[in-house]
């Protein structure tokens, strides 16, 4: 089974990363035929693939029939965000922001724009009750521990579609998982390095490093972070876009103008595998774009249901 083909071929949910391995359980028990589900995006102008991602949970979601009806909404995009809501009519109604850390748009725009009430210390509910609806404002996917489920998907799946010279064992690499790191958005970091933890707790790979563009340890320092020869690595983004594409392949050894060029023909910007320093790096495509994704998402809407939002 392909690291891609997890999602399709079983419906269940990564819930929890132990040093026994990762735990799944299945979803067919699940019944929101009652219930709306919305995912909300960032989106932007400036890259049309921003919301890619999005539209391919919601259409998977939606596909599977667990929900009355399944929408999405952007904050820069159209259908915003602010008038989603007018259009979902199910009794119950779960919104889980596919963003890829919790921090100003989480945890204070998203939430404001839906209309959920704000305490006194400056947080804001995550259930309001309205005209006989209950709406359910879910934790961000990045934060949440069947992630790591779409991580190592992610990462098996890119070995597993190029596996020249041949099939590398996990425990003979070492993967890593690319974030932006912003020294004014501490979340940004922690999210990444919380799922580093988890897969090395897990055992699976050789070492489990997270690197970051604009932080310590650096994307380009992967090489001298593996001790394998080995490498696989994982951007933390929502989409694909400039960061993915082209910042990232440059910092790992390629020319931007072989890069640039890679862009316009419509190839992609790194070969897998490339060596580089005594190194065979595989690098895949964004997270966001994970298939398991949907299982995640999933995941935040049991919690919901079940009345569990105090983790995130």
């Amino acid at each position: 089974m392909t690291g891609n083909g997890i999602a399709a071929r079983f419906f269940v949910a990564c819930i929890k990363a132990s040093p026994e391995g990762v735990i799944c359980r299945s979803g067919m028990g699940d019944d929101f035929s009652d219930s709306a589900l919305v995912l909300l995006g960032h989106g932007s102008t400036l890259n049309v693939d921003s919301a890619s991602p999005t539209y391919q949970h919601t259409d998977a979601l939606r596909d599977r029939n667990i929900f009355a009806q399944v929408e999405e909404a952007f904050w820069k995009l159209e259908p915003c965000v602010s008038a989603v809501l007018r259009g979902v009519f199910a009794r119950r109604v779960f919104v889980v922001p596919l963003f890829i850390s919790k921090g100003y748009f989480t945890e204070e725009v998203l939430p404001r724009e839906l209309g959920f009430a704000q305490r006194e210390d400056g947080s804001f509910e995550t259930i309001r009750n309205e005209n006989g609806q209950t709406i359910h404002y879910c934790g961000p996917i990045s934060t949440h521990d069947s992630m790591t489920g779409a991580l190592i998907a992610r990462a098996k799946g890119i070995v597993e579609a190029h596996p020249f010279p041949s099939l590398p064992r996990a425990e003979n690499t070492t993967l890593f998982i690319a974030g932006h790191g912003a020294s004014n958005n501490e979340n940004s970091r922690k999210a990444i390095e919380d799922q580093a933890d988890r897969i090395r707790a897990n055992g699976e790979y050789a070492g489990v490093h997270a690197v970051f563009m604009e932080e310590e340890p650096r994307v380009e320092a992967c090489y001298e972070l593996a001790e394998t020869k080995n490498i696989v690595m994982v951007p933390f983004f929502i989409s694909d876009g400039l960061h993915s594409f082209e910042d990232i392949p440059v910092m790992l050894g390629e020319t931007e103008k072989r890069v640039r060029e890679r862009m316009a023909n419509g190839q992609p910007t790194w070969v897998n595998p490339t060596e580089r320093r005594a190194k065979r790096l595989w690098y895949s495509a964004s997270i966001g774009t994970e298939p398991f994704i949907a299982e995640v998402i999933l995941e935040r809407v049991r919690e919901a249901a079940g009345g569990d939002q105090t983790i995130w």
